[in-house]
């Protein structure tokens, strides 16, 4: 279904407020930006800021919401028949050569995300609020509850080793292997 007219403004915005925390925090560090400086660069109110973030830090990482919901998406596409864990592997990989790890800005992300505990902590809280969504994918493929949800949790703590791993790695490492080895890893036990 197509978003209406409001619906894409306020994308937009989003959108907006998430590149110029990226773009600032870039440029002169994450401890040296604002709400205020984030808001400027969108060109938005510091209230306008405050309807759609709660810090910097959530305005930041919210590309890695949107790869997670991708990520979900991915999941409900995968074929019905097949074992939960190897749909979510599957939907990894499959979304990770669609979005890649070619992205200068997102791999810059991924940095600040290792060098600041409040990032990091965010980006806990953000793959928190998706393992619900995840669980469900998971248990509709005839896996108990628990198991859906224990299975969704070690996904995505799976996923993100994967990248702090993928980054100590020599450069030109294929990020899908990474994750391919850690999925593999963690899904031993399933």
């Amino acid at each position: 279904m197509k978003a209406g007219l409001r619906e894409r403004k306020k994308m937009a915005t989003r959108q907006a407020l998430h590149e110029a925390a990226v773009s600032l925090s870039i440029e002169h560090g994450l401890d040296r930006v604002t709400v205020e400086a984030i808001a400027d660069a969108a060109e938005v109110s510091r209230r306008t800021f405050s309807n759609y973030f709660t810090s910097k830090e959530e305005a930041l990482l919210y590309g890695d919401e949107l790869r997670i919901r991708m990520l979900v998406d991915a999941v409900r596409e995968r074929p019905a028949a097949e074992a939960p864990w190897a749909a979510l592997t599957g939907a990894a990989v499959d979304l990770e050569r669609r979005l890649g790890a070619r992205d200068p800005r997102w791999v810059t992300q991924v940095r600040l995300v290792r060098r600041h505990p409040a990032l990091a902590a965010q980006q806990v809280s953000t793959y928190a609020s998706m393992e619900d969504e995840i669980t469900a994918e998971i248990a509709a493929r005839s896996c108990a509850p628990v198991r859906a949800r224990l299975m969704a949790a070690a996904f995505l703590v799976a996923m993100r080793v994967a990248v702090q791993e993928w980054l100590d790695r020599p450069p030109g490492t294929p990020l899908a292997d990474v994750m391919r080895e850690c999925l593999a890893e963690m899904g031993a036990a399933f």
